[in-house]
């Protein structure tokens, strides 16, 4: 199936309101993943190296699993055609760029700012820019207009985050440290889309994970590469405790599920519903298991909310059409 073909078709409500819920689950994972890198971060006190930790477990999985199964196998000499046809663009294959930029973000800052304040950073980036890639039509949807719903969802949803974030606005530090998961969030808007062309040109969401995967872990290889000629080898020895090693499947999950499910509901919907599950898994993450950071307060759960109420709204309007 061709990404021309199933930009054709409008899906219903039902078909919308399934993917949203799809999108939310997979945002309470990310929460989770954010929290689990992080913590790798600080145990080897090196973010980059944690991501290149997490990232090249998720490929070894990836390698594994994609040839093995029939789809991956199909998925693979389909994409193989459509790179050679002209139909997929070799451009539209580096998603994962940006989710390795995403990764190392987490094991960067988490350990300061706390999964919720990185999470609704991550909301301010990612909210202005699916309207951006949705209305420029590089995802399988194809162009979408800026509806009446689809702007009030984002613009409340960077409300919520300057909500969130204002107990913090007099500590420049907190605010300078808070850019990379602002900027990782103009960044998701994007992967999601090309991912989601990636998945229909091979027709295997599986295929579109490992293709994300392989191209983040080679940006990532290079980073840290060049930090290593820097400062040496990571302080830090590699823990022991298994539950630190698990960003990378989760992370296969995330994007398996993104990639399957963004044709249906677009960019800026899947980016909404996504970042709802991710800043009710935040918020709790940090009430039940805190890190180093403040536990949020009062100002950050109202932010929560507001990002809940503005994901409801951008998906009850009307189908966008095509």
């Amino acid at each position: 199936m061709t990404a021309t073909r199933e930009a054709g078709t409008v899906p219903s409500t039902a078909v919308r309101l399934t993917g949203v819920g799809l999108a939310v689950f997979s945002g309470t994972t990310v929460a989770l993943q954010s929290r689990i890198n992080g913590e790798l971060g600080v145990r080897l006190g090196d973010g980059i190296a944690a991501a290149v930790v997490s990232f090249g477990l998720g490929l070894l999985i990836l390698l594994v699993l994609v040839p093995a199964a029939p789809a991956g196998r199909r998925g693979l000499h389909r994409l193989r055609a459509a790179l050679r046809e002209g139909s997929l663009r070799p451009w539209q294959c580096l998603g994962g760029a940006c989710g390795a930029f995403f990764v190392a973000a987490q094991g960067l800052t988490i350990g300061t700012l706390g999964v919720a304040v990185f999470t609704v950073a991550v909301v301010a980036g990612q909210s202005g820019s699916s309207l951006a890639v949705d209305r420029a039509g590089v995802g399988p949807t194809g162009r979408q207009p800026v509806t009446p719903h689809r702007l009030a969802g984002a613009s409340l949803a960077v409300v919520a985050v300057l909500i969130a974030v204002g107990d913090r606005l007099s500590e420049p530090g907190m605010l300078v440290l808070a850019l990379l998961p602002l900027l990782a969030g103009v960044s998701i808007a994007w992967q999601q889309a090309v991912n989601g062309q990636v998945r229909a040109a091979s027709g295997s969401a599986l295929t579109a994970t490992l293709v994300n995967f392989a191209v983040g872990m080679l940006a990532l290889l290079a980073v840290f590469a060049a930090v290593l000629l820097v400062r040496g080898l990571p302080a830090g020895g590699l823990p022991t405790e298994p539950w630190l090693y698990l960003g990378g499947p989760i992370g296969i999950l995330f994007i398996t599920i993104a990639a399957a499910i963004v044709r249906f509901t677009g960019v800026l919907l899947l980016g909404l519903a996504t970042i709802a599950g991710q800043i009710v898994g935040a918020v709790l993450l940090d009430v039940v298991l805190p890190t180093a950071a403040r536990h949020p307060g009062p100002a950050t759960l109202v932010g929560a909310v507001l990002t809940l109420v503005a994901t409801l709204i951008a998906a009850v309007g009307p189908p966008v059409r095509r």
